[in-house]
């Protein structure tokens, strides 16, 4: 059975949400945690390149009603990518606020969505969906060849113990991210599709570049503090 992740909401969602990133970019920069702010920057890149290039353009998956789909999906990319990878990125510090970080970005989420649908009621109302049965499998691909690097990586360094890669956190990681909103927008009835896209994205989209995510996050860290200064 296919997946098809949906959503409805008011464009007082999308307003309420851009304040939200400001805010977000504005307490990163605050306390200097400029690198996790560039990763979030790559991260909109990234996901409006694969969500509007590859879903909605080549694929024809993705489809938006009531907006304009190139500038929905700019924000939907962006909101998205921008959070998940800043977050992802403190995380793989093991930032010493990294709860703190985690709360603050949930309650945003959930409070975008629930004053959204208390103030929102005379805002248009936008509806999208995608199909996943065309790439979910490719994404399966990458997760195994992602996580088996790393397992490779380990059954190497065995004897190593202080270079081996705690796979149990990074996994923990890449399921928690994509849980954590995909349980708000059930929650708060934006998704409304049941439990099958919170279980099956949990554990397959955002997770499946965490493993590369966490080489890269390795490289960058070996040569520069967080603030930008070098190593």
């Amino acid at each position: 059975m296919e997946v098809i992740p949906a959503r409805v909401f008011n464009i007082l969602y999308v307003y309420i949400d851009i304040a939200w990133l400001v805010f977000l970019l504005i307490i990163l920069l605050w306390k200097k945690r400029y690198i996790a702010a560039i990763a979030g920057a790559a991260g909109a890149i990234l996901y409006f390149l694969v969500d509007y290039g590859i879903f909605h353009l080549a694929l024809g998956t993705r489809t938006v009603d009531g907006a304009s789909t190139a500038a929905l999906l700019l924000w939907l990319s962006i909101s998205y990518g921008f959070t998940n990878f800043a977050w992802i990125w403190l995380w793989l510090d093991r930032d010493r606020h990294a709860f703190e970080w985690s709360v603050l970005i949930i309650a945003a989420w959930m409070a975008t969505a629930l004053l959204s649908q208390s103030f929102g009621t005379g805002f248009q109302t936008i509806s999208i969906q995608r199909g996943t049965s065309s790439y979910h499998g490719v994404m399966a691909l990458l997760l195994f060849a992602g996580y088996a690097i790393l397992i490779i990586s380990n059954l190497k360094n065995r004897a190593v113990p202080e270079r081996k890669i705690n796979i149990l956190w990074i996994l923990i990681i890449g399921i928690l991210v994509q849980f954590s909103w995909e349980a708000v927008l059930l929650i708060t009835g934006i998704r409304s599709m049941g439990i099958m896209p919170l279980v099956v994205n949990s554990l397959l989209e955002t997770n499946m570049g965490l493993p590369f995510l966490f080489l890269i996050h390795r490289s960058v860290m070996s040569r520069y503090n967080e603030n930008l200064t070098a190593k």
